[in-house]
């Protein structure tokens, strides 16, 4: 029998209670306890932070858990990430929202979270969740590596302006009309206006790459990258890069030697079709595969050890040494070598007894 599809009035009451329309395998579900639990640590501070009289504000573990829901899901402003309360039903029920609860305006949820960030409870929340971690054994001191080159910010490429031009007001404050194409922009003449710390970069297929050591703008280290790092370059310009986090344009990597060659995006099929070729015509194989490995050997070597090393490789090499690669003829060198060939097979041929 086919179901009817012909509902004018909607629905006025729910009996299904929000709780039971959560999967019970959802990720959320696990993760709503240990975030409580962490609210109810931090409770007591969030308490000095807030008068006992006037307008209430917007619950600070509900302002966290929203905040959470962003970064988790990765929606792109405070904006949608209200519209998606409204609607949402897992976001209710993981912020604390009932059905019939109003959603907050945009502007006034900013407001708050200002606020509330700016009494670095966002940090001491993160540190009772690594605490957390850290008490279950899910945290390890062994290893750690992160790949910090291109962290992409919370800034829009709108918000990039001229830093010696005042910012005209914009037509729209929420979304402003902003034309850059055909603009060039760079981190030397633009900046930022929601998040200075903020860079310009691009890295993607047949755009050049930027290179660049940022952990420590995010509060991470280089733990692995500058053992490798030191050795390349040296003390020294290591540790600028390093320091400073700064991305490195290609000219620096070339002079700091972390690159051996700097070619225009648009050449660079060309470039290494043309070195690979000259390696293959002009070098014999076996000789740059024993002289890669001896790179990657005398480098953990002592001196003595490594001039042992280098004679004991090189004599090897007198014994084995395969037959020099003869250079490969000319085109027209090959086609006379042909006609000939043939003119020799017809001799043959005509003055055969």
């Amino acid at each position: 029998m086919r179901g009817d599809d012909q509902e004018e009035q909607g629905a006025m009451w729910s009996y299904v209670p929000m709780e039971r329309r959560i999967p019970a395998d959802h990720p959320l579900r696990a993760m709503r306890p240990l975030v409580d639990a962490v609210l109810r640590d931090l409770s007591p501070r969030f308490a000095e932070l807030y008068s006992r009289v006037g307008r209430p504000s917007i619950a600070p573990e509900k302002l966290l858990r929203a905040l959470l829901l962003q970064v988790l899901y990765t929606i792109r402003s405070e904006r949608q990430l209200m519209e998606q309360l409204d609607y949402n039903l897992l976001f209710r029920w993981f912020v604390g929202l009932e059905m019939d609860d109003p959603v907050w305006n945009a502007t006034v949820f900013t407001k708050n979270r200002e606020r509330l960030l700016g009494e670095e409870m966002a940090r001491a929340f993160f540190d009772r969740v690594v605490a957390q971690a850290r008490e279950r054994g899910l945290l390890s001191a062994e290893h750690f590596t992160v790949d910090g080159t291109l962290v992409e910010e919370w800034a829009s490429l709108k918000s990039f302006k001229r830093k010696d031009v005042p910012p005209a007001p914009p037509d729209d404050p929420g979304n402003p009309t902003v034309n850059f194409h055909g603009e060039r922009r760079s981190n030397a003449t633009h900046a930022s206006t929601t998040d200075p710390d903020a860079r310009l970069a691009r890295k993607g297929h047949g755009q050049e790459a930027k290179l660049g050591y940022t952990e420590v703008k995010i509060g991470f280290i280089p733990a692995m990258v500058l053992v490798f790092l030191i050795r390349k370059i040296g003390e020294q310009r290591a540790k600028h890069l390093l320091l400073s986090g700064e991305l490195v344009q290609g000219t620096d990597a070339l002079n700091f030697g972390l690159i051996n060659f700097l070619v225009d995006k648009n050449e660079i099929e060309n470039s290494v079709n043309e070195f690979v070729q000259k390696l293959i015509k002009n070098n014999s194989s076996h000789s740059m595969a024993i002289t890669k490995q001896m790179i990657d050997s005398v480098q953990s070597m002592s001196l003595e050890d490594a001039l042992d090393y280098a004679a004991r490789m090189n004599a090897e090499m007198s014994v084995t040494r395969p037959e020099p690669r003869r250079p490969a003829p000319a085109r027209q060198d090959r086609q006379a070598a042909r006609r000939a060939a043939r003119r020799d097979r017809a001799s043959i041929t005509r003055y055969q007894p």
